[in-house]
């Protein structure tokens, strides 16, 4: 069978499958995700409060230690399965937080635990999360650059 005969037989298939695949809910994905990272972000939100009125910590010190928490919290819910079920419902509603990141590096060091701890658990945790700490550093650079242009001109 020659490539432009494939080609055919390719796109008759897709029309002929077309009606019997599901059509994506794109408002209920959107509203569920919403729901859920909102959700996230309120009990950040409620563990920021904890903190502050009853450990006493200022507002400065308490995000490194809410930030913590769901990152420990969200680790712990993806050792034992529970997060992959909310990022199935949620989709990316769980996924832009910190507490998909965790996720991502949890999940990926509970995958390649068989392979050891350093060619497996620490070289391959961080392959996924790579590019995002990569894309964060270089973007805050950025920012922080622009920052320092704006306030010099300004002042």
């Amino acid at each position: 069978m020659d490539q432009k005969q494939l080609e055919k037989n390719k796109k008759k298939y897709k029309k002929v499958i077309e009606p019997f695949q599901p059509k994506p809910q794109y408002i209920k994905n959107c509203i569920k995700a919403f729901l859920v990272g909102g959700l996230i972000c309120a009990i950040g939100q409620g563990l920021a409060n904890f903190y502050i009125y009853y450990l006493d910590l200022t507002e400065k010190t308490v995000a490194s230690a809410m930030i913590g928490t769901l990152i420990f919290i969200a680790a712990l819910l993806t050792a034992f399965g529970v997060y992959d079920k909310i990022g199935q419902f949620a989709g990316a509603g769980s996924l832009g937080t910190v507490a998909g990141f965790s996720n991502a590096i949890a999940s990926s060091a509970l995958e390649h635990k068989s392979e050891g701890v350093v060619l497996g658990i620490a070289g391959n945790m961080f392959k996924i999360a790579g590019a995002v700490i990569v894309f964060g550093v270089v973007s805050a650079y950025i920012v922080s650059m622009i920052r320092l242009l704006v306030q010099t001109l300004i002042s």
